[in-house]
């Protein structure tokens, strides 16, 4: 998977659950950044959040398990 694909499935992810609109989850989840996987052995992908804080924390609950199912991820 690249990581333009992993953000647009956060993206569906939270304006499913969420509500909102799509430009408003992509603000908030910001870009996906892709790290070596020689130094990121368990996963090689990260975003840094912004929002209020309930916008935080449903982005923060979904990496969670987006994490578990999708912990590698190409540049693009």
């Amino acid at each position: 998977m690249k990581a333009s694909e992993l953000q647009d499935l956060l993206i569906t992810s939270l304006v499913r659950t969420r509500g909102g609109t799509r430009r408003q989850w992509r603000i908030a989840i910001g870009p996906v950044k892709v790290r070596d996987r020689a130094t990121h052995p368990h996963c090689n992908w990260s975003v840094s959040p912004s929002g209020s804080a309930a916008e935080i924390s449903a982005i923060e609950r979904l990496l969670d398990d987006v994490r578990l199912s999708q912990p590698f991820v190409t540049a693009g």
